[in-house]
């Protein structure tokens, strides 16, 4: 069976824009989530916004602390956007060819972007479990990888599982809007240029970081409840000196989460940290998608060179 050079240019694209992104914004995305996994306990409540968990990093000289966790994230960050990104191509390009339509709408769009999702989530959720729990521990106490996945059960490592596929409709959403807007915006360069050049329009950096941010707080609004009740049924344990109360069991699971922070927090605690949220998953999805857009064109490339450098030397092998 061909390899589908298109489609492993734009996984491997995204995956590296991934990769970038991540490594980036990485201790804001640490401190977002710290922030959104504390469920708030009668007298106790250790963060009243995002800068407090950088302030107690700072504070306890635990600065790079920040940082913990940041090779599961990139590893975990690599694969999934990489499978993402694969399996979104390759069914796109499948419904265009069995439908024989030019173009896709965004009902079919939505479909093949949870297809996609649901894929890449059933494969990496162990990955994404360690690096919450990493990322959540006490600063200067997060365990390595392997040494959290030796301590996690299957069952462990797959908490959250049923909310993550929910999720799947995030990126969906997300890079639904974006094909659906940057196919607008190519048209109207391309109407206002019409006759001048032959050349086919791309974007710009800054259009593909505006539509990449646009996008993903469209899909963030949307599904953030469901983002909360993921990162508390995700989070670490609570520390040996905090109260029992603080994490019950029970949060572990899905129905457990949403009446803990119902119970503690209310209806307005499932919007809690949805600013921060908003902030990292928007700078990292408009600097991926940014990324993306700009080195397609130079992988595209680089597989044609990589299948035609494979051909020559099979072809040499068989004359020899």
């Amino acid at each position: 069976m061909a390899v589908d050079l298109e489609s492993l240019s734009e996984a491997t694209s995204g995956a590296i824009g991934a990769v970038v992104s991540t490594t980036i914004l990485y201790p804001l995305d640490t401190c977002k989530t710290k922030y959104q996994a504390e469920v708030r306990a009668q007298g106790h409540q250790r963060y009243r916004n995002i800068s407090d968990v950088f302030l107690e990093a700072l504070s306890s000289r635990q600065v790079l602390s920040l940082y913990q966790g940041l090779g599961t994230k990139n590893i975990q960050s690599f694969i999934s956007q990489f499978l993402y990104f694969y399996g979104y191509s390759y069914f796109r390009r499948l419904y265009l060819r069995w439908s024989g339509k030019n173009s896709i709408g965004t009902k079919a769009n939505l479909v093949v972007g949870v297809a996609a999702g649901a894929c890449t989530v059933i494969i990496t959720h162990p990955l994404d479990t360690v690096s919450s729990k990493m990322q959540t521990s006490a600063f200067g106490k997060s365990k390595g990888l392997w040494q959290s996945l030796k301590e996690s059960t299957w069952s462990e490592a797959y908490d959250g599982l049923g909310i993550s596929l929910l999720l799947t409709s995030n990126p969906a959403i997300q890079y639904t809007a974006f094909d659906q807007l940057k196919l607008r915006l190519l048209k109207e360069k391309q109407r206002e240029r019409e006759g001048s050049s032959p050349s086919p329009e791309s974007l710009s950096a800054f259009s593909a970081f505006v539509l990449g941010a646009v996008a993903k707080s469209i899909a963030t609004c949307l599904t953030y409840p469901a983002i909360r009740c993921k990162v508390t049924i995700q989070s670490a344990d609570a520390d040996d000196d905090d109260p029992k109360e603080v994490r019950p069991n029970s949060s572990k699971t899905i129905t457990g989460a949403l009446r803990t922070i119902w119970q503690k927090e209310g209806i307005v605690g499932f919007y809690k940290g949805l600013q921060a949220q908003i902030l990292k998953t928007v700078l990292s999805s408009a600097l991926l998608l940014m990324i993306k857009e700009k080195i397609t064109r130079s992988t595209w490339v680089l597989m044609l060179a990589l299948r035609r450098y494979l051909l020559l030397t099979r072809n040499r092998l068989k004359s020899g």
